[in-house]
């Protein structure tokens, strides 16, 4: 018995079809933009609570980066909301966190917002719209051979 008999096709081919209903490249990049700006930050609890609301800002911007990025992953439907607000979040960084985690946590943070602002989620799969473009190119070349039209 093969491995393609069996009913049950192990965790790859359900995890690539959780990953194709969301847009799981933007949310892992915001969430690991997120990550990023919080390893960089350097500064005790203490002495941030004692700068008040600019230190504690430069905690909470990445920490809701990394709950937008996962809730993306996890409520699709909402990744507008959560694609702007996580633009929003990456660029302040900048601002509150040592230069957005040296730009590398604000440049994760963009993109993936911007990726989920992109993302649709009933565009068909670029393989069909590839095989569609192959075969509209074949039947163009094919009708300009054919025998019926006039010289």
């Amino acid at each position: 018995m093969s491995g393609t008999d069996t009913p049950h096709q192990g965790w790859r081919p359900a995890f690539r079809g959780w990953r194709a209903r969301r847009p799981f490249l933007g949310g892992l990049l915001l969430t690991l933009g997120g990550g990023w700006i919080l390893l960089t930050e350097k500064a005790a609890l203490s002495v941030v609570i004692h700068v008040g609301v600019q230190g504690v800002a430069g905690y909470l911007l990445p920490v809701v980066m990394v709950l937008c990025g996962l809730l993306t992953l996890f409520s699709p439907s909402q990744r507008l909301f959560y694609s702007i607000l996580g633009m929003l979040c990456s660029l302040g960084s900048w601002v509150t966190s040592n230069l957005g985690g040296f730009f590398v946590g604000l440049a994760l943070g963009a993109v993936g917002s911007c990726m989920i602002f992109g993302w649709l989620p009933d565009q068909e799969p670029r393989v069909s719209r590839r095989k569609r473009r192959k075969a509209a190119q074949a039947a163009a070349q094919g009708f300009g051979d054919g025998a019926g039209e006039p010289a």
